[in-house]
């Protein structure tokens, strides 16, 4: 079992930053892959940026490339998402989450094997 608790979130202008961190427990640290996903009224649940548990190959989806950027740090076992340039359609509430298997390698959008959920924490972006 991991255990995830979100942070950071909170009311920005546009073109403001926010930092968002999670924080995990109840697996060896360095072990999980770890994903952001978001969602906003109205819409599904949508892949925002991962990371491996090493540190690498971190992907973003397309929509918040070179404004976000996602790290890790094993020692603390948190995984953070830097937020940059914030757009009005950036408002969500957003959801840190690691994959059931360890040393999971696939597809970060692949939302179905990541089985462990922050309670979310909302971002709003206003005009």
């Amino acid at each position: 079992q991991v255990q995830l608790v979100e942070s950071g979130g909170g009311m920005v202008q546009a073109g403001g930053s926010l930092r968002l961190s999670c924080a995990a427990s109840g697996r060896t640290p360095g072990s999980n892959t770890m994903a952001w996903f978001r969602h906003a009224p109205v819409q599904e649940r949508d892949f925002v940026a991962g990371i491996r548990w090493s540190g690498g190959s971190p992907g973003y989806a397309d929509s918040v490339k070179g404004r976000f950027t996602i790290s890790r740090d094993n020692a603390e076992n948190t995984v953070n998402l830097q937020m940059n340039s914030l757009k009005p359609e950036d408002t969500a509430v957003y959801y840190c989450t690691a994959a059931r298997r360890m040393y999971y390698s696939g597809p970060y959008t692949r939302d179905q094997e990541f089985a462990y959920w922050g309670q979310g924490t909302q971002v709003t972006v206003s005009s």
